[in-house]
């Protein structure tokens, strides 16, 4: 059972391992983590219900993971082909336009949950 415990704490460590290298090699990380941190802060703010804070974190989520799995994707890349290859470019810009699809996504969420009721508090504030 010992072992086995450490093992996982052992998963633990290697994944914050992963997430100190993202955060320390991937400069658009730093402006994920900045919009992150505004999106929750406007949501407390604007008193979302759950529904609202489920979609929204799903759909910060679902860029975290499109950046670390782009990360991942252009290290292994980087490491497979060192030289230029037309398909490393190929998947190294894939992996970064899964990112873009992402990103995007998560503006039109947040636009859609964030929009209404920032408006109607924006509105009360300034009449």
């Amino acid at each position: 059972m010992k072992k086995f415990l450490q093992s996982r704490l052992q998963s633990f460590y290697y994944a914050f391992n992963g997430w100190s290298y993202v955060l320390r090699n991937e400069p658009n990380s730093w402006i994920h983590a900045a919009i992150s941190t505004m999106v929750i802060l406007l949501g407390f703010w604007l008193r979302l219900p759950t529904r609202d804070w489920a979609t929204l974190l799903l759909a910060i989520v679902m860029v975290w993971v499109a950046e670390f799995f782009n990360t991942a994707i252009e290290s292994i890349v980087d490491l497979a082909s060192p030289e230029q290859n037309p398909l490393a470019k190929a998947g190294k810009d894939v992996g970064a336009a899964a990112v873009l699809i992402a990103a995007l996504t998560s503006v039109l969420i947040g636009l859609l949950i964030l929009g209404p009721p920032l408006w109607m508090k924006l509105v009360e504030i300034f009449n």
